[in-house]
């Protein structure tokens, strides 16, 4: 198991008030706030636009697969990458780059791929995808819950704004959807991660985290020894872990990727597509509401019943879907969303921190959430994809619900509970400053 005198209970800096008067939160909260809207741009509408533009249920899954199985090859990379620059901007910077090229991308070399072939669009455009948003995702996550420690505030407490941007966004891409072009929600993508550039470029790491890594291992991060990770893999709760992520957070993905299509069949609206943004919308800042309250609940239950908690409500989202199609229903489904996410993310972040070596916090982020999540993906959207074509929505969301309960049971036999490590095994307050600045 990994070496409990190196976790730490990453409680944070405090009460959401006290952060907010804090312009560092405000600093790392707007990364998040313009991240998250690429993000949410394309996971609300990229069903709609590519079933507007002539691709089947298989050609999305396809690409969504392919976005999967990129970001699975990568973040192993990345993860070491990142423990290595520590809080250097390097990698962040390049995720920041490709989301600027994402409205270039779909207005110039989408379409003529599509004219070419929709199988092979699909590839290339889930592979360059991926570089922003799977594979990206885990730089700006890991990098900023890393930022967090170094600058002591509450990750969730920055995170939030991810969910604000969430909702913002969702209702202007929506807006821009119905009453300009589709095509132009790409071109916001792009404004967005330009933002979010010049954000990352003023971003302050406090001088004392820059002073204790360069003493620990030069101008580098953490160095990772193959007994370190070694260590890491074949821990039980590391193991257990991986599993959970598969089956529940990559299936979180995929019963989102094409929903808004089996929304707009069944809800009773004149223009469903803009209803369901407002739907997402009114979700992402419930979303942002809970999870001002998260790291304290978290905090009270332990992250390993969080996840539970999760994946249980999860289960619960898809059976109903599948069961109950009442315009209120669905909407109701939806919004339940704004409980799950909120809940995965803390509680992921800390028990990470508080089960394994914290100064491989990146590595042990992307693989144990980053690459177990692109792997379930990548196994299951192709799949489900067809299926909502060949057995329908609601019959393949019932079999998306077996799945997530059994490796739900499974994960939860192999997992530690973090609330003893936390109160037994956290380091003093000397060994906690040292592995903050560290890691």
């Amino acid at each position: 198991m990994s070496a409990p005198t190196t976790t730490t209970p990453a409680t944070g800096g405090g009460s959401i008030l006290a952060s907010l008067k804090r312009g560092v939160l405000w600093n790392y909260g707007g990364l998040y706030f313009f991240y998250f809207a690429v993000w949410q741009i394309f996971f609300s509408f990229h069903g709609l636009w590519f079933d507007e533009k002539g691709m089947d249920g298989g050609d999305i899954g396809l690409i969504n697969t392919v976005m999967a199985i990129t970001a699975l090859c990568l973040q192993p990379l990345y993860g070491y990458l990142q423990d290595r620059l520590g809080l250097k901007k390097h990698l962040f910077a390049f995720v920041v780059l490709c989301g600027a090229m994402v409205g270039p991308f779909f207005a110039f070399a989408f379409p003529p791929l599509m004219a070419w072939s929709m199988t092979g669009a699909a590839v290339v455009g889930g592979m360059f995808m991926a570089l922003v948003l799977l594979a990206g995702v885990s730089v700006v996550e890991a990098y900023n819950e890393r930022a967090s420690r170094a600058n002591d505030f509450e990750y969730g407490h920055a995170r939030l704004f991810g969910s604000i941007a969430g909702g913002t966004i969702t209702l202007v891409a929506g807006w821009m959807w119905a009453n300009l072009n589709p095509d132009s929600i790409w071109w916001a993508a792009s404004f967005c991660a330009l933002v979010l550039g010049v954000l990352l470029f003023v971003a302050k790491v406090p001088d004392g985290a820059k002073d204790a890594q360069t003493a620990a291992g030069g101008s580098s991060g953490t160095a990772i020894t193959k007994a370190t990770l070694l260590r890491l893999v074949t821990d039980r709760s590391f193991i257990g872990f991986v599993i959970l992520m598969f089956g529940t957070a990559a299936l979180y993905d995929v019963f989102d990727q094409q929903f808004s299509i089996y929304f707009a069949q069944h809800v009773a609206h004149g223009n469903p597509e803009q209803f369901f943004s407002y739907v997402v919308t009114v979700q992402i800042f419930a979303e942002a509401a809970v999870m001002v309250v998260a790291p304290w609940f978290v905090n009270k239950i332990g992250a390993k019943r969080g996840l539970q908690l999760f994946a249980a409500i999860l289960v619960f989202r898809v059976l109903g879907s599948a069961l109950v199609t009442t315009t209120e229903a669905l909407v109701a489904w939806r919004l339940l969303a704004a409980i799950e996410m909120p809940l995965m993310l803390v509680s992921v972040m800390k028990y990470i921190t508080r089960s394994f070596d914290v100064k491989i916090s990146a590595t042990a982020y992307m693989l144990g959430f980053g690459v177990a999540k692109s792997l379930g993906v990548a196994v299951f959207s192709l799949p489900f994809g067809a299926a909502y074509d060949t057995i329908g929505f609601a019959n393949a969301y019932l079999v998306m619900t077996v799945v997530i309960i059994a490796v739900t049971i499974l994960a939860s036999f192999l997992m530690r509970d973090d609330r003893a490590l936390d109160a037994a095994d956290a380091p003093e307050p000397e060994e906690r400053e040292r592995v903050l600045v560290e890691a």
